[in-house]
């Protein structure tokens, strides 16, 4: 009886969900709406197309509505019926890949055919791609687990299917998706068990695609030449570097305060997108810096945890899905910051849950909503009831 009594306690005493984890999304979320506000004010009020401060304040809440009602209903969704389907949800993703790049559906903005027009919001099928790579991927890497030490049988088709995908992405072109598209990939069979000589091939053969990508371009040359010396041209090719640049350097330790940002007017791109975490710099300095990615740093480690506890659980698809995630927003946050701090040549990424975006946001939300729904399952399988 109090053997029974003791297991039943241990039972109650675990949490229906991983708070700390729905705290720090929650945080993110709250700083995102503040700095896309603070960073966008400027421009949202001098444009005549806006003409109102509030402008991107107001559809950056409608994305976060729209994606944590996406996420409610993705939550609901058992694994089970994403790895019965990840197959056909990553041929509907390849299938928006190649409708955004029909004239006239596809909307070409700085050059780039990246975008549908949905009205509410210019969807960028990218986003959905990532998602459909981790599904995809984790249910291959599961499936395919006992031939992982074969080429031809283990790898060679789901390297076709990342060939595809990666010539379709490079039609638009979108070169950042495509990077956390493959990161997300080779993450996901290295920790299934590829044979590790196969895997450093690959890696070494991904190296040396990407270098040939860009000196075969000579826009990606461009950007690469501006990302070694921004200041030999700080008014061309350099520009966009070294004003983020300049904004994290003015920030030093405690930043010169919310609103308070230099740059954000006019000087720095994409202020309120791509390089929003210059402008968190420059506003709360090292600081400011360090709590934002100590928030994304808890959030990977908790996705790589509850993948951990899958695995336990012999869960192993989950635990994949779970880990994978974890990859894509941990390589994503490193890619931006990267290109923030001038560690990486410009991408075009954004900074998940944070820059102003709204198929970003949505699909970053959903995916956070399958973690959710992992671990969800994970303590229902500790307390004894069934998924």
């Amino acid at each position: 009886m109090h053997a029974a009594r003791s297991r039943y306690h241990h039972s109650t005493a675990i949490t229906v969900m991983d708070e700390a984890l729905m705290w720090a999304i929650a945080l993110l979320l709250s700083v995102s709406l503040v700095m896309v506000f603070s960073a966008s004010i400027a421009n949202a009020e001098a444009d005549p197309a806006t003409n109102s401060p509030y402008f991107y304040l107001m559809r950056h809440m409608v994305f976060m509505v729209i994606g944590l009602s996406a996420a409610a209903l993705t939550f609901m969704i058992p694994m089970a019926w994403w790895q019965q389907y990840a197959g056909k949800f990553f041929l509907f993703a390849g299938f928006l890949l190649v409708l955004v790049l029909i004239p006239g559906i596809g909307r070409v903005v700085n050059g780039s055919r990246r975008w549908i027009n949905l009205i509410v919001l210019n969807f960028q099928p990218s986003e959905v791609m990532k998602l459909a790579a981790v599904i995809y991927a984790a249910d291959y890497t599961v499936r395919k687990a006992a031939k992982l030490h074969s080429f031809s049988q283990g790898f060679l088709p789901i390297l076709m299917a990342i060939v595809v995908v990666a010539f379709l992405l490079l039609a638009e072109p979108d070169f950042g998706a495509l990077m956390v598209v493959m990161s997300i990939t080779m993450g996901i069979v290295f920790l299934g068990g590829i044979n590790l000589r196969i895997f450093a091939g690959l890696a070494l053969m991904a190296v040396a695609a990407i270098g040939l990508l860009i000196v075969t371009s000579p826009y990606r040359v461009k950007r690469v030449l501006g990302f070694l010396d921004p200041w030999e041209d700080p008014y061309g090719k350099g520009y966009q570097l070294s004003h983020s640049l300049i904004a994290i350097g003015r920030g030093e330790w405690l930043g010169v305060g919310l609103g308070g940002s230099i740059e954000k007017l006019f000087y720095l791109p994409e202020a309120h997108t791509d390089f929003i975490m210059a402008v968190i710099s420059e506003e709360f300095g090292f600081i400011g810096i360090c709590v934002v990615l100590g928030l994304y740093a808890w959030i990977v480690r908790r996705a790589f945890h509850i993948g951990t506890e899958a695995k336990k659980l012999e869960r192993y698809y989950p635990s994949l899905v779970a880990q994978g995630i974890g990859i894509w927003l941990g390589i994503q946050t490193f890619f931006n910051v990267g290109v923030n701090m001038g560690l990486l040549p410009t991408k075009g990424l954004t900074l998940p849950l944070m820059s102003f975006g709204g198929s970003a946001m949505l699909c970053n939300l959903a995916s956070l909503a399958v973690l959710l729904r992992v671990d969800y399952e994970n303590r229902r399988l500790m307390r004894g009831f069934k998924v």
